[in-house]
């Protein structure tokens, strides 16, 4: 079996980040909810498990960060191009979103910061592996 990953988030309210989180491009896996959670997938390895607070405050004995004023991860997305990054984001704004940072285009990198409504960054981010690698061999032949 492949390794998944399962990124468990607090929310203070679990219909509006699930709407957010659809309009990302997650899916609900609906053997994983009830009123107190809902697992949203956006691969076959990739999820991401919305839990109420009080869901979420017994699985661990540590206090939760105010996402909004304190980061503790951000996560990054990636997609198929520039278009699909700003498709998203804005999908993404629009279902209660924000975007957190200004874009960044590194050429080879495009990406967006944003936060889902409880303040969870989020890097929508698009790569050109031919580029990087071609800025990564031109980077080695010149300190030859």
């Amino acid at each position: 079996m492949a390794k998944m990953i399962f990124v468990n988030l607090p929310v203070s309210d679990l219909a509006r980040s699930i709407a957010f989180y659809e309009a990302a491009g997650a899916v609900r896996d609906d053997r994983f909810a009830d009123e107190t959670a809902q697992c949203m997938t956006f691969s076959e390895s990739i999820h991401v498990m919305l839990l109420t607070h009080e869901k979420f405050s017994t699985l661990t004995s540590r206090s939760m960060i105010d996402s909004r004023t304190s980061a503790q991860v951000l996560f990054a997305l990636s997609e198929e191009s520039r278009d699909a990054v700003n498709a998203t984001a804005k999908a993404a704004l629009a279902a209660g979103g924000s975007e957190v940072e200004p874009a960044e285009d590194h050429g080879f990198m495009f990406q967006r910061a944003i936060a889902d409504p409880d303040g969870h960054g989020w890097a929508l981010t698009w790569m050109d592996m031919a580029a990087f690698e071609q800025m990564q061999a031109a980077r080695e032949n010149a300190s030859a």
